[in-house]
């Protein structure tokens, strides 16, 4: 942990303006500038990553092609363990080059050959497979503008019996399903207009429509504090979802 690269991350967080025309270009811009302290400080930001892979490998996954959506510096291939030498192909997809560089790097670094990086959109994205067995979306669905195109797209391109991982930050809707968790007026504005100004947007819909697409296999949600805000205000929710596209 840096204390300077931390106010770094916060600075371009919190701070710096998001430039750009398109929504590839404001990516990048936002990225640009912490890239080099993006895991560091996101390790620590963005709980329940590991959980979610560990539920996803639990299944069997050898011969199996994933693309992680959004899947930025290539952090989350840390999480496959020995099962990662058992999946036939790897796609790392995201919009933001300079995230991808690392991703680069890391992949070369530890001579993974199964593994690709897309400088894509994940709504549009086809790789030359054609279909996959598993998708995740890992803190990148919220900040893709069309983000029911994304898990329609994801749909598609599963394999019937095909498996989906997201885990992201969100809010509730105000009359929830029962036995999910009601937010109250005060954290759906705050967590909405805080994560706003990041151009990420937590929806109270991202969770009924992933229901209503897929099989539920998985799901909670939780709660995590933002690293040096002591105050137990700002524990952001967030929630665990795997799914299973119907046979």
């Amino acid at each position: 942990m840096s204390l300077f690269g931390d106010l770094r991350i916060i600075y371009n967080m919190a701070i710096r303006p998001i430039r750009g025309k398109s929504h590839a270009e404001r990516m990048d811009n936002f990225y640009s500038g912490q890239a080099a302290d993006y895991d560091d400080f996101r390790r620590r930001l963005l709980r329940g990553r590991e959980e979610l892979w560990q539920e996803l490998l639990k299944e069997p996954c050898e011969n199996t092609v994933w693309m992680d959506m959004g899947g930025g510096t290539g952090s989350n291939l840390l999480f496959f363990g020995n099962a990662l030498d058992r999946i036939s192909k790897v796609y790392v997809v995201d919009l933001a080059g300079s995230l991808l560089e690392v991703a680069g790097q890391r992949i070369s670094s530890s001579g993974w050959k199964n593994v690709e990086t897309a400088e894509a959109d994940a709504t549009t994205f086809i790789p030359k497979e054609g279909t996959v067995d598993a998708i995740t979306f890992s803190y990148s669905l919220t900040m893709i503008p069309d983000w029911f195109a994304a898990i329609d797209h994801a749909y598609q391109l599963l394999k019937p019996g095909g498996r989906i991982g997201v885990v992201d930050f969100y809010v509730s809707r105000k009359f929830p399903a029962d036995g999910h968790v009601k937010h109250s007026w005060m954290k759906r504005a705050f967590w909405t207009q805080w994560f706003a100004f990041d151009n990420v947007f937590p929806s109270p819909d991202h969770v009924p429509y992933l229901h209503k697409k897929f099989e539920p296999v998985f799901f909670e949600e939780r709660l995590t504090r933002i690293p040096w805000f002591p105050n137990p205000f700002f524990k952001m929710p967030y929630y665990l979802f795997i799914g299973r596209k119907p046979l």
